[in-house]
């Protein structure tokens, strides 16, 4: 077999393994959706569910696309089937593009299976592909900016310029992760560029030579910059006239993580994104740093250290670089084969192993009271449990007071998961719209003037705050998820309190919390 990097099609590119891709694709998409209502929703689902009932071009901590996609899951049902099918589509998307990215990257047919293989094996596509998350968007949206900034790269066409502006504005309306992406790869670019003007090297000989009169590349970049921009308007705009709320939220997220959290960045990334995929992907990147063939997507594999750099010192989560760390792992799976053809068994049983541990860590393959093993290593399998046990405790202690003072009285929850579930199981329960100060909550209240009733809390068990700025509290009922999970909200308190001793408009910004 030929295995010279870049030959094949009209393009410089090997042809695109199109049947076995799309059957991995395929396969992965099926295997979700049939896993998708195992268990039940992720509190991140149900506050995007009721993110969705009040639209916006921004919220504190996300921008808009993700909630208008759970408002929009409405038409295909009310359950978590319905609501993560769209995940279960891009996670398919996800794998197609890593394969696309290796054939990028001059990677034959078997390599790019190899590579939607690893793609598939990977606990992060899996996660998030359980799952209605902005990771989810993010991860496909990421891979397909890398992929058209590779293709710049290779061509040195400024064409495709308006395609990344439009992938950047595009990924932009779901989550702000792409800017740090795109600083590292500046600083990388920025890096290659000067290597190799000290070291007077060459243009490259693939890059193409005009024949034709085009407007130059800065018309192009600024075409595509203009392009983000018109996309991200929306958003960026909600979130600078109320005060870059995102910027808090990242501000008190890295003051949780604190330092000792930021370094286990490296090994809890390792973990997310598979051990057995590393060796592919640390391949890859000693093919972008040494092969000369790869030597205009060299700055790619700068940018990966940059960004991981970048996220410790903002105290980000361990996942943010992962979009990048695929792109490696496409780029390995030529030398891996290489190198591997008399033990194709071992990278077989290898890639079944990362699927069998990743599926275990982050699918719910196990009965729910057997969750305490993966529950450790991914808590949102945990998160997944006892919402609707905890509407239950939250109705019943709710139906206790009597009717004229429940008539007046507040539902108040300490985090949007609790308000999620009370929103979405508790119409059916009698229970009332609840109101809570934690994110974008804290917007859509305070309680109307005449809540001059009881005060009923619901907050987990140890976290007492939120009944501060209230008196008389007494806890009157405990959440038992029925399963011995032990999540966030098991166990959680239930508590009734005197009516607010203020006006709640003068009360409500003391209850807001990032």
């Amino acid at each position: 077999m030929d295995t010279t990097r870049g030959s094949g099609t009209p393009t410089g590119l090997p042809p695109f393994a199109v049947r076995p891709v799309l059957a991995i694709a395929g396969a992965l998409a099926a295997l979700l959706i049939a896993l998708s209502g195992r268990y039940g929703f992720h509190r991140d689902e149900l506050y995007f569910l009721l993110a969705g009932h009040h639209p916006a071009w921004g919220y504190t901590d996300q921008p808009p696309l993700t909630p208008i996609l759970a408002r929009a899951t409405a038409l295909l049902g009310d359950g978590p089937t319905a609501l993560r099918t769209p995940s279960a589509l891009l996670s398919a998307a996800t794998v197609t593009l890593t394969a696309l990215t290796a054939r990028e990257l001059g990677a034959h047919r078997r390599a790019q299976t190899l590579a939607a293989a690893c793609c598939a094996a990977s606990g992060y596509t899996l996660a998030v592909g359980h799952l209605l998350s902005t990771s989810t968007f993010d991860l496909t949206a990421e891979l397909a900016v890398l992929l058209t900034a590779l293709r710049l790269l290779r061509t040195r066409d400024p064409r495709w310029w308006p395609a990344l502006g439009a992938a950047v504005g595009t990924t932009l309306l779901n989550k702000q992760l792409v800017l740090p992406l795109l600083a590292a790869l500046a600083a990388a670019l920025l890096r290659e560029h000067r290597h190799r003007i000290r070291h007077r090297r060459p243009t490259p000989p693939h890059a193409p030579t005009p024949t034709t009169r085009t407007p130059p590349a800065a018309a192009w970049a600024l075409l595509g910059t203009a392009l983000a921009l018109l996309i991200a308007a929306p958003t960026l705009w909600w979130q600078a006239t109320h005060g870059l709320p995102e910027l808090k939220v990242a501000h008190e997220l890295a003051a949780q993580n604190g330092w000792a959290g930021r370094w286990l960045l490296l090994p809890l990334q390792a973990l997310q994104f598979s051990p057995f995929l590393l060796p592919v992907a640390l391949a890859g990147w000693r093919a972008l740093r040494h092969d000369d063939t790869l030597r205009h997507a060299r700055p790619l594999a700068t940018a990966y250290p940059v960004l991981c750099a970048m996220v410790i010192v903002g105290g980000g989560k361990p996942y943010y670089p992962l979009p990048l760390l695929l792109v490696l792992t496409a780029a390995g799976c030529e030398p891996v084969l290489a190198r591997t053809r008399r033990s194709a068994r071992a990278l077989a049983r290898t890639l079944a192993a990362a699927t069998a541990v990743s599926a275990l860590a982050t699918l719910p393959l196990l009965p729910a009271g057997a969750l305490a093993l993966p529950n450790a290593v991914d808590p949102d399998q945990g998160e997944q449990v006892g919402w609707p046990e905890l509407t239950a405790a939250t109705a019943t202690a709710w139906h206790d007071l009597p009717p004229d003072r429940r008539a007046h009285a507040v539902l108040l929850t300490s985090n949007y998961g609790e308000a999620g579930a009370l929103a979405h199981y508790g119409p059916a329960l009698g229970l009332p719209t609840p109101y809570s100060g934690h994110m974008s909550l804290a917007d859509w209240g305070p309680p109307p003037a005449d809540a001059t009733g009881p005060v009923l809390l619901v907050h987990p068990a140890g976290h007492p705050a939120l009944e501060a700025p209230f008196t008389g509290c007494r806890t009157v009922a405990r959440v038992d998820n029925g399963h011995g999970v032990d999540n966030l909200e098991q166990h959680a308190a239930v508590v009734l309190c005197d009516p607010a001793p203020r006006p709640w408009n003068e009360l409500w910004p003391q209850l807001r919390q990032y």
